[in-house]
């Protein structure tokens, strides 16, 4: 399977989420967790919590197309479903605190350099 230019941006903002959430904490679980309907980035968890995290990345700043604005209701819902589908498959007691965030990820000028901004316990 060829690797695209697309893919090696969402690995990479992948990455740097994941330190980010190391350097605030946060104990990662789980990477890349799939099913037939969706996937979860990255599973995290802090201070009891299981945070379920969606990574969008652009390559640069670009006003009104900040990668955030990709997480709709229709992706909501379907983080919903496999984070819930998640807690199970790991045998997570039902009263489980979870919440989903998104870690958005801008790459700007400098190469290897990115801004991250993480938006916790979206609805």
């Amino acid at each position: 399977m060829a690797v695209t230019i697309t893919g090696k941006l969402g690995a990479l903002a992948e990455e740097y989420a994941t330190q980010y959430l190391i350097s605030k904490k946060y104990r990662i679980a789980s990477r890349n967790y799939r099913k037939p309907w969706g996937e979860i980035d990255i599973v995290a968890e802090k201070e009891g919590i299981v945070v379920f995290a969606e990574v969008k990345a652009n390559r640069k700043e670009i006003a009104g197309f900040e990668p955030e604005l990709r997480v709709n209701s229709g992706k909501r819902h379907r983080m919903n479903r496999i984070a819930q589908t998640f807690l199970v498959d790991h045998n997570f007691p039902s009263d489980q605190p979870w919440q989903m965030d998104v870690v958005a990820v801008t790459f700007v000028k400098e190469r290897g350099v990115a801004k991250i901004r993480h938006y916790k316990n979206i609805e």
